[in-house]
């Protein structure tokens, strides 16, 4: 998810984008339309009156009507939904790093409810959830048909209360229950440490929160005040879901002194917006390696990709999630949210990611030996796997084939980050060697 606020109007997964009301169009066009409308509106109308009226048990109209809401967003796309105050209420917490629930990133795949990955140092990772485990009913309750902020709702709550939900996972010979007690979600958003006798830093980001660019630049400045110069920064966006938009460009823009950050195009003049990057006071001449897998989404496809654009950093894992889509949420009166897809983002350079994810300069797998039917199970949900999609542009089904990019769950021995010192400690030893053949050259 990636989201960011002006003025209370918040935009989830990528940018805040104006709602502009009106567009031009012919009289007659527009006449046509609204007619049309209002005839399929009277429709919408007979049917609650009759409802209301005819139907066995005493029905509540703004169930209904939500519900009706509700079914018209899912006509569109996985990303855009209707949420009721209490949901959006969710919503604005989540911005905040602070919740009461279990620890899990869910989306819906195929209708089923499905866990993306649990949250580090969490009750849901700690109990042993996994990526891919398919969540079949919450306290007994069938999660067929159940949305994706009915399921959130049910799952969080107070801190020390318990929740248990049944799970489908590939070897389950039938559903299993796991009770979980909920506690205050955390989630410290940037960590960081030194590697390398404090020559090489490292800095993890799960998500971007309000405040991760502040602690972002604290860690920085942290790696960089050590007794030894920094000759390289590995950053960790594996499994980040994205964040506030404000936040994932002012990462970029620590390390960029020019040029495109990311750029939106949509159907309204406020849709199309760009975002550059500004000069640095102090530069960071290091290199730097960006760590992403296939849960790296939205806002750490941004950030990826305009390190990779720009040739600022090497990408190295395997490919991202591949959410390209723009949603913005739109404040209702009645305190519910809007979230609508309103514009697909691009990378500096004029890709889309949607649904082919941002490819690595370095292809490494974090893998230990499995059977081919364990690897195919190990396989992360991405966009393209989501019912309803936008398909890449230019493609068809045809050509957007999947890759083989099986990830296993986190090992002790950690491959990629392992590959990502090897790389910068190369990088140092040719950088000497480079310098060293040409103070010869000069003499």
């Amino acid at each position: 998810m990636f989201k960011t606020r002006k003025k209370k109007v918040a935009l989830t997964i990528t940018f805040v984008t104006l709602l502009l009301i009106g567009v031009s169009l012919p009289y007659t066009t527009l006449k046509a339309e609204t007619d049309e409308m209002y005839e399929k509106l009277k429709v919408f109308s007979d049917v609650l009156t009759i409802i209301q009226k005819n139907y066995v048990e005493d029905s509540n109209a703004e169930d209904l009507i939500y519900g009706a809401i509700n079914g018209m967003l899912r006509t569109l796309d996985p990303h855009s939904s209707f949420m009721r105050p209490d949901f959006y209420k969710e919503l604005q917490v989540e911005t905040k790093g602070s919740f009461g629930g279990l620890g899990i990133e869910i989306t819906m795949k195929n209708g089923i409810l499905t866990i993306v990955s649990p949250i580090e140092d969490t009750p849901a990772f700690r109990i042993g959830l996994k990526a891919g485990d398919k969540i079949v009913k919450i306290e007994d309750e069938t999660t067929e048909n159940m949305t994706l902020l009915d399921a959130v709702k049910r799952m969080r709550g107070p801190a020390g209360t318990d929740v248990t939900i049944s799970i489908i996972r590939d070897g389950f010979l039938e559903p299993q229950d796991f009770t979980i007690t909920r506690e205050v979600i955390h989630i410290k958003s940037v960590k960081y440490k030194s590697l390398e006798e404090g020559t090489i830093g490292y800095i993890r980001l799960s998500q971007f929160q309000e405040d991760s660019g502040r602690e972002f630049n604290k860690a920085l400045a942290s790696l960089e005040g050590g007794e030894k110069p920094l000759e390289g920064l590995v950053l960790d966006l594996r499994n980040n879901p994205g964040g506030l938009l404000d936040q994932a460009v002012k990462i970029s823009d620590e390390f960029l002194e020019e040029g495109l950050i990311v750029y939106t195009q949509g159907k309204l003049e406020g849709q199309q917006m760009k975002f550059t990057a500004q000069p640095n006071q102090d530069p960071h001449d290091y290199p730097i390696i960006v760590l992403v897998n296939g849960g790296s989404a939205s806002g750490s496809e941004i950030v990826a990709g305009a390190l990779q654009d720009h040739n600022r950093a090497v990408i190295l894992g395997t490919t991202t999630f591949g959410k390209g889509s723009v949603q913005t949420i739109i404040p209702l009166e009645d305190g519910s949210g809007l979230r609508l897809t309103t514009a697909r983002y691009y990378t500096p350079s004029g890709r889309s990611i949607q649904a082919t994810g941002i490819v690595p300069d370095v292809i490494v797998k974090n893998q230990t030996v499995h059977t081919p039917e364990e690897k195919k199970n190990l396989r992360m949900i991405k966009e393209k796997d989501l019912k309803g999609h936008f398909k890449p542009e230019g493609a068809t089904e045809e050509t957007a084939t999947p890759e083989d990019d099986t990830e296993t769950e986190a090992e002790p021995e950690d491959l990629q980050l392992d590959r990502a010192v090897q790389l910068l400690k190369s990088w140092h030893i040719f950088k000497k060697s480079e310098i060293e053949n040409l103070e010869a050259q000069n003499q």
